[in-house]
């Protein structure tokens, strides 16, 4: 199979969807890898540390998307990027998608005809989402660091060092949602010595949670009420709601932050999802932040982008396992043998297969076994 893997366009993305070692892995396996000169540069990885590992690299991008079999990216698709959809017939294109948050993505998708599976839905019988993980990772352990240098009066803030010192208390942080970035940034708003809040539905999760932490996180039953008392004396926010493949619920209302201490920082991982706080929108690591209501919100829709080594590095090991059957079976045994990754188809053949997507944007849906 001839395996694409273009730079990625989006505003401050400096990812890119391999690394030299899987290079090596397909080449060795008797697949063509072809690369977009320079995408790794974003990475720290050279054109040259491609080559060395059997990559051809390629000045056209057009040229790469038309003779890719399979094109491997990091973020959706833009709008820059549609018309490569429809470059070639039958392509197969693996990335993060979130088209529950895109109508016009997901537009494109279904005319273009071709397969596209997304990483974030990928999910196996216990639940977990093994291609979502790591990045949920990153951008968990990112959010208590970038809401502390907001909540500081240089970044915006009210002027508060999120540990405190001896007589002056630390920062109030409330992370809503236990999953897997929301535990992340609760161990590192622990670790910066901050009071923590963790909210959750699943009380089984907060049992796992309030054991992991051996008391040294506050554990609490999500309600309106409760996040609502909780916000009031918070000095940072950090939303990490995930209903996976769908749109995030709001759970934070402009109301509840006019009311909010002036200052306070808000930062949504879940933006990448239409967002948990009613003001969200998505900012960029160049413009990160913005203020509504006097308080700080920090909405970046690529966070892990804004550390790209080692992003780069822990995407690659979770998706290349996967792309590997991809090239071998071709996207229909691939799924056919995985039910884990059967999931993450969510466009086939023109036609929206995933139900969260369809439901998002008032469309109908097609079962994926009728299609294969």
């Amino acid at each position: 199979m001839i395996i694409g893997v273009p730079s990625e366009v989006k505003t401050d993305e400096y990812r890119v969807a391999i690394t030299p070692a899987g290079v090596r892995e397909l080449v060795a396996a008797g697949h063509r890898v072809h690369i977009e000169r320079g995408a790794g540069l974003g990475s720290s990885i050279r054109d040259a540390d491609f080559m060395a590992t059997g990559a051809t690299i390629v000045d056209d991008v057009d040229e790469l998307w038309g003779e890719s079999e399979m094109v491997l990216k990091v973020k959706e698709p833009i709008e820059s990027e549609y018309h490569r959809l429809s470059l070639r017939k039958n392509q197969v294109l693996f990335t993060y998608l979130h088209l529950a948050a895109s109508r016009s993505c997901t537009d494109a998708l279904v005319s273009a005809g071709n397969v596209a599976i997304a990483y974030e839905t990928v999910r196996m019988r216990d639940n977990s989402l093994p291609l979502l993980t790591p990045m949920s990772e990153v951008a968990g352990r990112m959010a208590p660091l970038m809401g502390a240098h907001h909540l500081m009066r240089a970044g915006g803030g009210r002027g508060t060092l999120v540990c405190g010192v001896p007589g002056v208390a630390a920062a109030n942080v409330v992370v809503i949602g236990a999953g897997v970035a929301g535990l992340a940034a609760a161990t590192l708003a622990v670790g910066m010595h901050a009071n923590v809040e963790i909210f959750d539905r699943n009380l089984d999760r907060l049992r796992t949670v309030d054991h992991h932490f051996r008391g040294e996180v506050e554990t609490v039953a999500s309600s309106a009420h409760a996040i609502e008392e909780s916000c009031m004396l918070a000095d940072i926010v950090i939303g990490a709601v995930l209903v996976v493949g769908a749109k995030a619920p709001k759970l934070v209302s402009d109301d509840l932050v006019s009311r909010m201490r002036p200052g306070s920082v808000l930062v949504d991982i879940s933006v990448d999802q239409g967002g948990c706080f009613e003001a969200t929108r998505p900012t960029t690591h160049s413009d990160p932040v913005f203020e509504h209501n006097g308080c700080i919100f920090y909405c970046v829709a690529n966070m892990p982008g804004a550390v790209p080594n080692t992003s780069t590095h822990a995407l690659a090991n979770a998706t290349l396992p996967y792309t590997i059957e991809l090239a071998r079976r071709g996207w229909r045994g691939a799924v056919m043998a995985d039910d884990s990754l059967a999931e993450g188809v969510n466009v086939a053949d023109g036609h929206i297969t995933y139900g969260p997507v369809a439901d998002a944007h008032g469309l109908s849906s097609t079962p994926l076994s009728s299609l294969l």
